[in-house]
Order: C-alpha cells, then structure tokens, then sequence
C-alpha cells in the first residue's frame, strides 16, 4: 500500500509551514478530481470535514450552470470545497488522501469524464498549501514513475453548483454507485495506489 508513504512526504513539509499562532477552527480548501459527486462523498467520510459542496472554480464567467460548464468553454473546473477543522485534520491530510483519489496521471480528464471541467487540480490559497502541493506531486510522481499531471492552480471564486447536485450519494444512492463502478474510478485506483 502506497498511501502512508504519500502522506508522510508531505506532513513533514506541512510542519514546516505551519506557524506559532492560534489555529482558527475552520479553514476551506477547493480540490478538483473529476466528478465532483465523488470528491464529495470521498472527503465527506474523513474525521475533521465540517462539510463539502460541489461547484465550479477557475473559470471567466460569473455564477455558471452544470449545463454551461459542462459545455465547455467558460473554463471552470468541477471542483469540490472542503471545510475542515485545522485542529482536528491538516491541508497536508487533506490534499495527500485527495491525490490518492484521483489518477494524477490524466491529463484528458478524469476517470470516464473528459475535458478541461474534469481534469484534477489542487487550488492553492498560500504559499504554504503551494510547497505542500508540489512536494505531494514530486512524492507522487517517483511512486508511480510518472510525471502527475494534476494542475496546480491559484485559488479563485467558487460558486456553488445546483442544489441537485449537492450530496448526491447520498440522495440518490443506487445512481451513485451504479455511475462510480461504470465510471471505473475505483478499478484506475487499485491500479494506481493498491488496496486499502
């Protein structure tokens, strides 16, 4: 199994930028990883998540739709924002479980989902989250023996996508599980990081 490793590389670098002041007891990160419904139920299982909504980031138009996004063009990226307790889950917990529930070798997308709104991505808020980030991909990438391919990218407004999609495993079960076998995501990922 791959994943302590992975996590180890980047909690020591995590130690090193955390600073001496008070943590606040709620902090936010954005994660893109294919279909956001996945990246949801996938944070929504770890101890310190306040809570995940789906929705869309980096792109030029304001308040977009799925359907527009979707499309293509407007340049968003399906992406998920986690709030988190610092005092209870790390950035560096958080974005090392993340890499290891994404094929960081997809350039074309994700899983079953192609284009530029399902590509993965880490939106980096600071320059700490930053040296996190790319000592995660630098770790990933001897692991695998490839270069990752996930974007690193700035942080930027994230809108909420419609209700319907918000929780969807848990609101529609059956269709969850039917799309995220059909999709291959968790087959690419026994291949890639072994079993849990």
């Amino acid at each position: 199994m791959r994943f302590v490793p992975l996590a180890a590389a980047v909690l020591s670098v995590a130690v090193g930028a955390s600073s001496a002041s008070a943590a606040p007891q709620r902090a936010a990160a954005v994660f893109a990883g294919g279909c956001f419904w996945c990246t949801e139920s996938d944070f929504d299982k770890m101890p310190g998540v306040l809570s995940t909504t789906s929705g869309y980031i980096g792109g030029k138009v304001r308040n977009p739709t799925y359907k527009q996004v979707s499309a293509g063009g407007t340049g968003h990226i399906e992406a998920v924002r986690v709030v988190y307790d610092p005092a209870r889950i790390s950035y560096a917990t958080l974005a090392s479980r993340f890499m290891q529930t994404i094929d960081p070798l997809d350039s074309g997308g994700s899983f079953c989902d192609r284009g530029y709104s399902y590509r993965s991505a880490f939106f980096v808020a600071n320059a700490g989250q930053r040296r996190v980030v790319e000592a995660l991909k630098t770790r990933a990438a001897a692991i695998l023996k490839k270069p990752v391919a996930t974007l690193v990218l700035p942080a930027a407004t994230f809108y909420p996508a419609e209700d319907y999609h918000q929780d969807y495993y848990k609101k529609n079960p059956v269709r969850y599980r039917f799309y995220r076998f059909n999709c291959g995501r968790d087959a690419r990922l026994a291949e890639l990081w072994g079993s849990k």
